[in-house]
């Protein structure tokens, strides 16, 4: 529904502050994990302001799902965020 196309990115927005603010607060990432991450975020924020070509947008879900895969272990908390992301994304269609 149309009530749901303008809530979702409201959704992805939280999950996403979620997300720095596990960075700024929680695990013990490396500076360049932490990096990569950040620019992950400012990726999707990137995408959410301007409409994007498929294939960027399927880079996109590739990059989510590389930072579950690397994180799934060490860092569940990250990971779990990061699938909520993931999920709101697809909810998206992207």
């Amino acid at each position: 529904t149309v009530h749901e196309e303008q809530t979702m990115p409201q959704a992805l927005h939280q999950q996403l502050q979620q997300l720095r603010d596990q960075l700024a607060n929680n695990p013990p990432l490396n500076d360049q994990e932490r990096a990569s991450l950040m620019a992950l975020v400012r990726e999707i924020e990137g995408n959410l302001s301007k409409p994007s070509e498929q294939e960027h947008n399927e880079s996109l879900v590739d990059g989510v799902n590389l930072a579950i895969d690397r994180f799934e272990l060490s860092h569940p908390t990250l990971t779990a965020t990061l699938r909520n992301i993931l999920q709101s994304l697809a909810n998206m269609g992207i």
